[in-house]
């Protein structure tokens, strides 16, 4: 068969004539021909399947690079490389969208934020359990800061208590600046724990609004006009199984992979998610490690909260983890938020 013109191949690969040119230069499509003379490119029918393929996926918006390399593989691991880019790529939307709603938000409701300023009473509790050897969680509570973390590995308590330190060091007066802040400083805090590393759950607050930063399986429970709602998601194996359908709420408990992170603070390059949030005078904040919400159910919890003022509500939720056998440390942070 004839070989196509450039202009021929263009049209029919819907590739520009330009772009054909650059793809030839980056080694990722190269004609069949190229005449010495006057430099003309020739193509063979049978590149249309890939100039074609390499076109999809430059309106998926792939980068070049990558595009080499999928070009480059069989059918069944060149869909697989496209699945793993748009997983990445609707993440990055995810998490971009998250900071638009935060952005409009917080600039809707900035005036108000700064003149309806909130306080919290609070308390926190961390206790080793009735099994671990040592305690690897670490806590903290003040009037801008609520903190959880629960570490794991030789340096856990460590990396626990560095990734809280840490936030300790961001300025909270700008809040979206400060979650940024926070989410960097928390990663670098566990740099060199040589394989160690922790989970991290906390609360910054400014005037009426708060940053929420977190990663890994600790949680942060908001009781708001009579009813309970966990605020984070649990970053597990059996979580994101939950999240493609492949197992239900009630089968995660017998799970013997329900102790897996999917994600945590290790040294890598995992940063805790951020978001903004209002405040309420009236609300009730708990920030646990999973040494409680495993073994203690919600009911139980929402009824505390709702019941109990915050060094009561710590002290009962610690003793009612201990009653179910104290199999994990165990850590709370209770804080009752109240108008200034």
């Amino acid at each position: 068969m004839a070989l196509l013109t450039i202009g021929e191949f263009a049209r029919a690969s819907r590739l520009s004539a330009k772009a054909l040119r650059l793809y030839d230069e980056l080694g990722l499509l190269r004609p069949a021909v190229v005449d010495p003379g006057n430099g003309y490119r020739r193509y063979a029918p049978e590149q249309l399947d890939q100039a074609r393929l390499v076109a999809w996926l430059r309106r998926v918006g792939m980068p070049l690079a990558e595009i080499t390399t999928v070009v480059g593989l069989p059918a069944g691991e060149a869909a697989e490389a496209v699945r793993r880019y748009w997983e990445r790529v609707e993440a990055d939307t995810d998490a971009k969208r998250q900071l638009a709603a935060d952005l409009v938000e917080y600039l809707s409701g900035k005036d108000s934020a700064m003149s309806a300023a909130l306080a919290v009473e609070y308390a926190v509790r961390t206790d080793r359990g009735l099994v671990r050897p040592a305690n690897q969680d670490h806590v903290y509570a003040g009037e801008q800061l609520l903190a959880v973390a629960d570490g794991f590995g030789d340096k856990g308590y460590a990396a626990s208590q560095a990734a809280i330190a840490a936030l300790g060091q961001v300025g909270v007066g700008d809040l979206l600046n400060a979650m940024d802040d926070a989410a960097r400083l928390a990663g670098e805090a566990v740099r060199d724990m040589d394989g160690s590393g922790t989970t991290l759950t906390a609360l910054l607050w400014s005037g009426s609004r708060l940053g929420l930063v977190h990663i890994g399986d600790s949680r942060a429970y908001l009781l708001r006009d009579g009813e309970l709602f966990q605020i984070t998601h649990d970053d597990t194996l059996v979580q994101a199984m939950v999240d493609e359908g492949k197992l239900t709420e009630a089968e995660v408990a017998s799970h013997p992979d329900t102790m897996l992170l999917s994600r945590a603070l290790t040294g890598a390059d995992e940063t805790p998610g951020v978001e903004v949030r209002d405040g309420r005078a009236g609300d009730r904040y708990l920030l646990s490690s999973d040494g409680l919400h495993r073994v203690v159910d919600v009911d139980t919890i929402k009824d505390v909260l709702a019941n109990e003022e915050p060094q009561q509500a710590v002290d009962r939720l610690v003793a009612l983890a201990n009653a179910e056998g104290g199999p994990d440390n165990v850590s709370c942070v209770v804080a009752h938020v109240i108008a200034r």
